[in-house]
C-alpha cells in the first residue's frame, strides 16, 4: 500500500503555517496515538550534519490508531475484505532522510517484495512480513502474561512489530531510524477526501478486481476508494510492485502539491476534516518533536524532496517459502544509502588513496563453497593487494573485512575492491594486514553469482551500480502531472 504516512506527516507539517493551524494544533497533538519503539542505540550511524531519518509505514490494518476493529461497512467501502484479514504485513515501507544542512530531502521506497534477513532470528523472507514475526511473538507474550482485551492486545502487540520491522530496516540500510510513523487502510481513505482529491494520469486504462482498481486512461482526480485501490495495484502492472512503488510516489508529490495548494489550511471544514483523519489512523513514536519537524518540513515542497527506491535484482527469485520475491543484495543497499544524499560533483578534499601494495591480505573460506578463498585471493592480488594466504574458518552468514588498529584506510581499499564488505576492527590483526572472512553471502570477485545466479538488473542485463538503479520519473506532462502506468 502507499506511503500515506508521509502524506499525514506533510499535513501535519503545513499545519503550523496558518492562523488556523495553531487553533487547532493542540487537538492535533492530544489526541494522536504514541508508541515506544525508538531505541536509544540505533543501529546504524549518525549522520554528521544531525539529519532525521523517519520510517513511514503504510498498514493494511482492519483496526484504528486505538486497536478497535474497523466497522464492515467501511471495509466494503475500502475494497478490504472483512476485520479478519490483513494487518499483519506492511503494504508500504518509506525511509525519508531530511537534512539539516538545506540539501534535498529524499524519500526512499522498499518493494513490499524484497527478500531480506527478518530482524530476531526469522531468517530471510519478504520484507514485509517483519512486522507480522514481531506482532505475533509480542500478542503470544501478552497473552501468557495475562492480558485479554483485545483493543490492549492489538496497541501493545503492534509496538513489538513496529521494534522487529525497524530493526530488519536499520540492519539492512545502516542508517539509525530516529522517528516512526504508521498510518491504516482508513486514513489514507479520509485524508484523501477531506483535501478533495488528487489529479493523477494513466498512460492505459486499467482494470484489477484485487485491489478494486477501475480507470480509464489520461488524467483524472481521485479521492477515497478510487485512491486506495490507484495506490494499491500490482496486479496487471508490467512489473509488479515495482511500477506499484512509481504510482504511489507520484502520488505523494500530487497530495502535498494538493494540501498546499488547494486551500485546505483555510478552510475551517477540510482542516477539520484533515485533522479528524490524522487522529483516529496515524500512529508516531512518543518522542517526536512534531513541532521541530514541521519546521524541517515547511519548506520540503517542489523540487526540494525526490523520490528514489532501493537497488534491486531479478524481480521474479525463486523462494524455499515465500514463492517468488524481489531479490536484494544487503551489500549494495547499505552502499546506497551511504552515498544518499551526497553530491556527485563535489570537489570537497578527499582521504588519500591507499597503496594496494602497502597492504596484505588475508583471505577465509566461511561459506562452504569450496575453493572460494583462493580465488578471492588471486582477485586481490591481481589488485596488487599481498598475498597473505587463504585458509578455511568456521561457517559465517555475513562476509566481513577485519583489520587492525589505524589499518581502516586498507580495509576500505580491500572492501572496496570486493564489492563493499561489512568492516570491523580487530586489535589482534597486525599492522598492514586485513583478514577476509568471506561468507555465505559473498558474491564479489572470485565468484559470479548470488545464490547460484547472477544478479541481474530489470531489463535482463547485469544489474549497473545503485546510483543507476533507482526509479526513474516518468515524463510530465503539459499541466505538471505525471501520467504512470
Amino acid at each position: 500500500m502507499f506511503g500515506r504516512s508521509l502524506l499525514a506527516l506533510f499535513s501535519a507539517a503545513v499545519l503550523v503555517g496558518t492562523g488556523y493551524a495553531w487553533a487547532n494544533l493542540s487537538t492535533l497533538l492530544s489526541e494522536i496515538s504514541t508508541t515506544d519503539v525508538i531505541s536509544d542505540a540505533g543501529g546504524g550511524e549518525k549522520p554528521a550534519d544531525g539529519s532525521v531519518d523517519i520510517l513511514m509505514v503504510g498498514m493494511d490494518s482492519r483496526t484504528d490508531s486505538k486497536g478497535n476493529p474497523l466497522p464492515q461497512e467501511i471495509l466494503n467501502e475500502l475494497h478490504a475484505g472483512n476485520e479478519n484479514d490483513g494487518g499483519l504485513n506492511t503494504d508500504t515501507l518509506i525511509l525519508m532522510h531530511v537534512p539539516n544542512d538545506g540539501g534535498k530531502a529524499v524519500a526512499v521506497s522498499f518493494p513490499r517484495d524484497s527478500y531480506v534477513q527478518i530482524a530476531g532470528g526469522y531468517g530471510r523472507h519478504k520484507i514485509n512480513s517483519a512486522y507480522g514475526y514481531g506482532k505475533n511473538e509480542a500478542r503470544a507474550k501478552l497473552e501468557r502474561d495475562g492480558v485479554t482485551d483485545p483493543a490492549q492486545l492489538e496497541v501493545q502487540s503492534r509496538q513489538g512489530a513496529a521494534k522487529n520491522l525497524i530493526t530488519t530496516i536499520e540492519d539492512l540500510t545502516g542508517v539509525t531510524i530516529d522517528h516512526y510513523a504508521e498510518i491504516n487502510l482508513v486514513g489514507f481513505y479520509e485524508i484523501t477526501k477531506a483535501v478533495g482529491g488528487v489529479d493523477v494520469c494513466l498512460n492505459q486504462a486499467t482494470r484489477d478486481d484485487m485491489s478494486g482498481a477501475n480507470f480509464a486512461a489520461g488524467p483524472q482526480k481521485i479521492q477515497g476508494r478510487e485512491a486506495l485501490a490507484f495506490v494499491r495495484q500490482r496486479y496487471g502492472l508490467l512489473r509488479g510492485d515495482l511500477d506499484r512503488i512509481v504510482r504511489q510516489q507520484v502520488f505523494m508529490a500530487g497530495l502535498a502539491k494538493q494540501i498546499l495548494s488547494a486551500g485546505t489550511l483555510s478552510d475551517p471544514g477540510k482542516l477539520s476534516a484533515l485533522i479528524n483523519a490524522l487522529t483516529k489512523s496515524i500512529v508516531l513514536d512518543k518522542d517526536w518533536d512534531v513541532l521541530r519537524f514541521a519546521t524541517q518540513m515547511k519548506d520540503l515542497t517542489g523540487g526540494n524532496l525526490k523520490f528514489e527506491t532501493i537497488p534491486t535484482g531479478n524481480p521474479e527469485l525463486e523462494t524455499p517459502e515465500d514463492g517468488t520475491a524481489i531479490e536484494i543484495n544487503e551489500r549494495e543497499v547499505k552502499r546506497f544509502f551511504k552515498t544518499l544524499g551526497t553530491d556527485p560533483t563535489s570537489t570537497g578534499t578527499s582521504a588519500p588513496a591507499v597503496d594496494n601494495a602497502s597492504v596484505t591480505v588475508e583471505v577465509r573460506n566461511a561459506s562452504g563453497s569450496p575453493g572460494l578463498a583462493g580465488r578471492v585471493l588471486q582477485a586481490l592480488v591481481a589488485e596488487r593487494f599481498v598475498d597473505g594466504g587463504a585458509d578455511n574458518a568456521a561457517p559465517m552468514d555475513t562476509s566481513v573485512v577485519r583489520y587492525g588498529v589505524g589499518g581502516e584506510a586498507g580495509a576500505e581499499a580491500v572492501s572496496d575492491a570486493l564489492g563493499g564488505l561489512e568492516l570491523e576492527e580487530d586489535a589482534n590483526i597486525p599492522a598492514g594486514h586485513v583478514r577476509v572472512f568471506v561468507g555465505a553471502d559473498y558474491d564479489g570477485p572470485g565468484t559470479q553469482t548470488l545464490a547460484g545466479k547472477p544478479l541481474v538488473g530489470l531489463d535482463g542485463a547485469r544489474r549497473q551500480p545503485p546510483s543507476d538503479t533507482t526509479t526513474t520519473e516518468p515524463p510530465i506532462t503539459a499541466d505538471g502531472v505525471r501520467c504512470v502506468n
